[in-house]
């Protein structure tokens, strides 16, 4: 009977160190969605003004013209 007492405590500290590795990989991930929201709301607000854009009457027309 002791043994498998020891056998499931062993079990539960494996999934209980799986489960804190899982949390920190969640952790990582939520930040990384967070900036990556971010930076889409910035090019979103750049293209929505037009600041990526040149408008065409103030483009120099190329050399060769």
């Amino acid at each position: 009977m002791e043994k498998r007492i020891i056998e499931l405590e062993k079990k539960v500290t494996f999934m209980d160190h799986k489960l804190d590795e899982l949390n920190e990989v969640i952790i990582d991930q939520s930040k990384t969605i967070n900036e990556l929201k971010s930076q889409l709301t910035k090019v979103n607000d750049q293209i929505s003004s037009g600041d990526l854009v040149r408008r065409l009457e103030d483009e120099e027309p190329p050399p060769h013209y």
